[in-house]
């Protein structure tokens, strides 16, 4: 297997230099002897609100096509991984290091078509292989991962519960599981609602979220049917929303 070529350039030692400056400002913020007191109450539960945001705010930027605001947002996730790592190394568990290389040795891994001698005809070839060393690094059968319970499972534990509603019915459909006919999903949608309504009047709390997130499937699954993205859409209701404040007179 052939090593990535590194290409000569004096950018290289700027980015570099950059970077070591971000990892030494981190470190000092969690220094036990003067560090900044928020910094050292973190661990890794209490920031993940901070990654998801930032995350969030990276592709926010990104669809406004913001040059400046997508390279404050990129510095704001950066940051998240950094002291990520850096609490971790704190705590002797790993460090930053470990994730560098461990990313680095994973793209190399994955793609023996540009770092070994493996040919490839497209990109969905290279999907393919993807999936085969993936299943071969966590000791799976290949059929293992396609089952759909397991890739939908995925979804769940990572994505936010709309985006993750969304994937899991189109995975789902795209393995031959529907609902059934459109006129079909309409009637569950009024099912589901007056089961909603009826959980409000008379019973507890945990039924109730039940009820609403079938709802919310339902409607999720509506818009799949019809080609609409519901975080896309729920989105520019909120902008809709936050504009319609502004121009009526902000609240306080």
């Amino acid at each position: 297997m052939s090593a990535p070529q590194k290409v000569p350039s004096q950018a290289y030692d700027t980015i570099l230099e950059a970077l070591n400056r971000l990892i030494e400002v981190v470190a000092r913020l969690r220094s036990p002897d003067d560090g900044c007191p928020w910094d050292l109450a973190q661990t890794p539960q209490t920031l993940i609100p901070y990654v998801i945001e930032e995350a969030h705010e990276v592709a926010y930027a990104i669809k406004s096509k913001d040059n400046q605001a997508i390279i404050e947002e990129l510095g704001d996730l950066l940051l998240q991984v950094i002291l990520q790592a850096q609490i971790a190394s704190d705590e002797g568990y790993f460090s930053l290091k470990e994730v560098v290389q461990g990313i680095t040795n994973k793209l190399i891994r994955r793609h023996p078509h540009v770092f070994g001698d493996i040919e490839v005809k497209d990109k969905e070839e290279v999907h393919q292989n993807w999936e085969k060393i993936k299943a071969q690094e966590k000791g799976e059968t290949l059929e293992m991962t396609q089952l759909l319970s397991r890739k939908i499972g995925r979804y769940n534990q990572t994505l936010p519960p709309l985006m993750a509603s969304n994937k899991i019915l189109v995975k789902a459909a795209s393995s031959g599981f529907e609902w059934g006919t459109v006129d079909r999903v309409w009637k569950k949608l009024t099912e589901e609602l007056e089961g909603f309504k009826q959980a409000l009047e008379v019973e507890g709390k945990a039924n109730q979220e039940a009820k609403l997130g079938n709802l919310l499937f339902i409607l999720v699954d509506i818009a799949r049917l019809y080609a609409i993205s519901p975080s896309e859409a729920l989105q520019e209701t909120n902008e809709r929303f936050i504009q319609q404040l502004s121009i009526n007179g902000d609240f306080y």
